[in-house]
């Protein structure tokens, strides 16, 4: 090896500037991803115990879902999507803010009401030009719920108790539920006229964000986190005041089922959500412990999107999660979250023992045991000592010694790595499945 001189690439190649990632689009190394898997499974296991099934769209869609799904002056499409055009077609692509618009594009498209409705689930990364901060990050991750074809106050009610058992299932706790209704389109363009009317006599106390939208959306200026416009806010007309009778039955039958099944809940006449394809029933389940970033989940009916992007009405409500958030509050809560270390580490003296030796451990890993092969260089698999040392940087919480000895005695030393004593002790190769099992981590 020392023989090898530089090349002139490799010289050239030592000049070029580090690269690193986007600006607020992370790796998600093997250290933080086994948290991640963890949480996806406890996902992927309740939304089959309620008949969820999955679904994967595209990263990419037509600027154009966006811009007539999410409303053309809300915040996400006025300032923060990533645009483009299409050199070889001139098409205008948008990467994903979100994932709602998409799965009723592929709703619509492949026909999926015509034999029922659908309930349906997704996992994946979003796309947003926001500035980075701890739980908000320009590529971020999102899990969600949308069920489509289906229009009572029940079905409302089902996606908030999904939502509620699944944070049951991950152990977490301090999350506060938050409900609104935001009625029908005739109710709410009567209260967006009595906002508009409440606002115009305000004009001082309102920013230039608000003045932007006094006239285009009002209904937004309600979410404002302005703390020199709260007491206008405050004083703003309520949509709850302007809802008609079937909107208001729709709203209390969701609140009954709810305390039927001791789902507590504050009604939140402010809450008003991000997108404009909502209706009716809106909700947020919110933190106190992660700062200004707050919402956990959020979601809520969306009756008209579906005509919206070109198929024939049928109702939809449903809800996305921060997956960033949540594995942030629970770490913030100090749960024990699963990391990628395996059982065990074998180790392997002589070189010459190797084939016979991942025999075993190809049976192990067959009876569920994560066991970890000692890698050697091409001249020796390296000394007692420093397989050893590798052994304890595994994290596993066995080591597997396969001497000359024990393999001619058909057995294996198993030496404890992480109790004080290092306890050792000889098991039989003769019946792997006697003794895999206490090997494997009970978390």
């Amino acid at each position: 090896m020392s023989d090898i001189k530089p090349t002139e690439s490799t010289t050239k190649a030592s000049a070029f500037k580090k690269l690193t990632a986007v600006k607020g689009m992370n790796d998600i190394l093997p250290v933080e991803s086994a948290k991640w898997e963890w949480l996806e499974s406890k996902v992927r296991g309740l939304m089959a115990a309620y008949a969820y099934r999955n679904i994967r769209t595209p990263i990419l869609e037509p600027t154009a879902l966006f811009v007539r799904g999410l409303g053309e002056v809300t915040d996400i499409v006025e300032k923060e999507m990533y645009s483009f055009e299409d050199r070889l077609n001139g098409e205008a692509l948008t990467l994903r803010p979100e994932s709602t618009a998409g799965v009723v594009r592929a709703v619509v498209e492949h026909n999926m009401l015509y034999e029922g409705g659908k309930r349906l689930y997704y996992m994946g990364p979003m796309f947003r030009h926001e500035r980075p901060q701890r739980g908000r990050y320009r590529q971020f991750h999102q899990i969600g719920a949308e069920v489509l074809g289906f229009q009572g106050p029940e079905i409302d009610a089902e996606v908030i108790l999904l939502a509620h058992d699944l944070w049951k299932a991950i152990g977490l706790k301090d999350v506060r539920l938050e409900l609104n209704s935001l009625g029908q389109p005739p109710e709410r363009l009567a209260h967006r006229s009595a906002l508009i009317t409440h606002f115009e006599k305000h004009q001082e106390v309102l920013d230039e964000d608000a003045k932007r939208r006094l006239y285009s959306n009002p209904l937004r200026i309600l979410d404002t986190k302005n703390p020199a416009m709260k007491a206008v806010v405050e004083a703003a007309p309520q949509l709850l005041d302007f809802l008609g009778p079937q909107s208001l039955a729709h709203f209390n039958a969701l609140r009954q089922i709810l305390d039927a099944n001791g789902v507590k809940y504050t009604l939140n006449p402010r809450l008003v959500r991000g997108m404009d394809y909502y209706n009716l029933t809106v909700f947020e389940f919110i933190t106190d412990q992660l700062g200004s970033q707050g919402t956990v989940c959020g979601g809520g009916r969306y009756d008209y999107l579906i005509e919206q992007v070109g198929g024939k009405p049928a109702p939809a409500v449903g809800w996305a999660l921060g997956v960033e958030r949540v594995l942030a509050l629970l770490e913030e809560q100090g749960a024990s979250l699963p990391d990628s270390v395996p059982d065990a580490y074998a180790i392997v003296p002589d070189v010459q023992s190797l084939p016979v030796v991942l025999s075993f451990l190809r049976q192990l890993r067959a009876l569920g045991v994560k066991v970890q092969m000692h890698a050697g260089s091409g001249e020796g698999v390296g000394s007692m000592k420093s397989q050893f040392k590798k052994a304890d940087g595994s994290g596993a919480r066995f080591a597997l010694i396969f001497g000359a000895d024990e393999l001619a005695q058909n057995t294996v030393s198993v030496k404890s790595l992480r109790d004080g004593d290092g306890a050792q002790r000889s098991e039989s190769l003769q019946n792997l499945s006697a003794w895999a099992l206490s090997l494997q981590s009970t978390t």
